[in-house]
């Protein structure tokens, strides 16, 4: 298994790609810690966990709150060290509204949600990676694509891209790793209760899943690829990967 014998913090692991990944995680070995808002989702991810035969610990977390971060890291630490931390937590924004017509402060809020929450995260889970020599950190993150009414969401993931950038720079000489995740999306219809795998991809000739226009292959990866890929971020196959994009957007951002 890819993360046989590794400690994982999944942050924002109640929502659709945090339980996606810390199942993926838990799937390959890896021992997970749930962190949430919400006690309840993060319970049935759990569940699903220890059906299947993972660990799974369960703890609610304020992102946006350093202290209860780093406490809750410091615990993790306490009982072996971290070796993977992935972000999936959201960051309010608003979308569909034109930024001429949307207030400065609705603008705003993603971008210090995002940039507050993983520097909280970051910071909290490498002063114990960096003293370790080793760790992996991911967060979804992209904002090089130009799409209208996004409001401060293109910002809020290209300041991501730009935090992990210096995180890297600054962890990378103690053996940490710092990338982000850019995805096109996903369709939204994977079922929590079957096992993770990928769909089928669609035959030559046939016609376009809803939503892939613009997308070279025409397809969206469902949650359960996205933790897949996920799980080799995190893996040492990717041991060489660091302050780099992981672009698994078919195409719509061609690199």
């Amino acid at each position: 298994m890819l993360l046989d014998h590794k400690t994982a913090i999944v942050y924002g692991a109640g929502g659709a790609i945090g339980s996606a990944v810390a199942r993926a995680y838990a799937r390959e070995g890896a021992e997970v810690h749930l962190a949430g808002r919400t006690r309840a989702t993060l319970d049935e991810v759990a569940r699903l966990i220890q059906r299947d035969g993972g660990t799974a610990h369960v703890a609610q977390v304020d992102v946006l709150d350093r202290a209860a971060v780093a406490r809750h890291a410091d615990g993790v630490a306490g009982r072996g060290g971290i070796d993977i931390c992935f972000n999936a937590t959201s960051n309010d924004d608003v979308q569909g509204t034109p930024l001429l017509a949307m207030p400065f402060e609705e603008f705003l809020r993603p971008v210090t949600k995002a940039v507050t929450a993983h520097f909280n995260i970051a910071v909290a889970v490498g002063q114990h990676m960096t003293r370790r020599g080793r760790g992996v950190i991911l967060v979804m993150a992209g904002g090089r694509e130009a799409i209208p009414r996004l409001g401060g969401s293109h910002v809020a993931w290209a300041a991501l891209a730009g935090l992990c950038r210096q995180l890297a720079a600054e962890f990378g000489p103690h053996g940490v790793r710092v990338s982000w995740l850019l995805s096109p999306g996903s369709p939204g219809n994977d079922d929590p209760g079957q096992p993770q795998d990928g769909p089928s991809p669609a035959e030559p000739g046939s016609a376009a899943a809803p939503g892939t226009a613009g997308l070279l292959v025409r397809h969206l990866p469902s949650y359960a690829e996205v933790a897949n890929i996920a799980v080799f971020a995190a893996s040492d196959w990717a041991r060489t990967i660091t302050a780099s994009e992981i672009n698994f957007t078919g195409g719509a951002v061609v690199d």
